[in-house]
């Protein structure tokens, strides 16, 4: 039994996870913001590597059905109705519409994930839900991939630590298991740490957001389990 953890999807390609359970995590702030999206009503997410590509699977939809959101260097894309915080997820922007989401890390991450079966959206802020799952997965199938986006394609404390303690979690009471490099690397961060808000306000991420006047979002996505949902990524739709 195997849990392989990525600090970044930097060389994955569609096809590498072919059937392999799989879990996505941008806590700061890609995923967080697909939890609070489908928690507070949005029909699905679908995540587009570029603006460019958001803007193209949109062309020919009805402008009441769908909401671009999205950021490039922590803020809100020029022309989109939403920036990637999850505190703009509110019902009354995303109930009933599909979002089309492009972030700088997060959205490429899920896109470079498609193949795995299932795909699983993890944050903070679905952390019980999404390790419920992953352990039924990991038990069934005696494998699972945590897939980090990272931030612009290097190693994110904030991801690596989540990715710590869903494998922590995943693999209590189950004798046997072994991880990859990144996995061990993972779990030992997992204890360096007394808690979400001290490994998430310590990251690289975090003093971006502070400086961008977002530190809000910071402590939005460091508290757990907010929603008991679990978005699942199959068809290229989060649902």
């Amino acid at each position: 039994m195997k849990i392989d953890v990525f600090f970044t999807p930097l060389g994955l390609v569609p096809g590498d996870l072919n059937g392999r359970g799989v879990i996505v995590v941008d806590v700061l702030r890609a995923t967080t913001t697909i939890v609070t999206a489908l928690a507070n009503g949005a029909k699905a997410v679908v995540p587009a590597p570029t603006a460019e590509e958001a803007v193209r699977l949109t062309a020919n939809l009805e402008k009441n059905d769908f909401v671009l959101a999205g950021e490039r260097k922590v803020l809100r894309i020029e022309g989109f109705g939403l920036g990637n915080s999850p505190r703009e997820m509110t019902r009354e922007a995303v109930g009933g519409k599909t979002v089309f989401l492009a972030t700088t890390n997060g959205t490429p991450a899920l896109v470079a994930a498609q193949g795995g079966d299932p795909i699983l959206v993890a944050s903070v802020a679905n952390f019980s839900a999404a390790v419920k799952r992953a352990r039924a997965v990991f038990q069934e199938r005696g494998d699972l991939v945590i897939v980090c986006s990272g931030r612009e394609k290097q190693f994110a404390l904030e991801d690596a630590y989540t990715a710590g303690r869903i494998a922590k979690a995943v693999k209590r009471g189950t004798r046997g298991v072994t991880f990859n490099d990144g996995g061990r690397v993972a779990v030992d961060l997992a204890a360096k740490y007394r808690s979400w808000t001290d490994a998430l306000q310590a990251s690289e991420a975090a003093a971006l957001l502070r400086e961008a006047d977002l530190a809000e979002d910071v402590i939005f996505c460091a508290r757990a389990d907010r929603f008991d949902v679990l978005p699942t990524y199959a068809d290229r739709r989060i649902t």
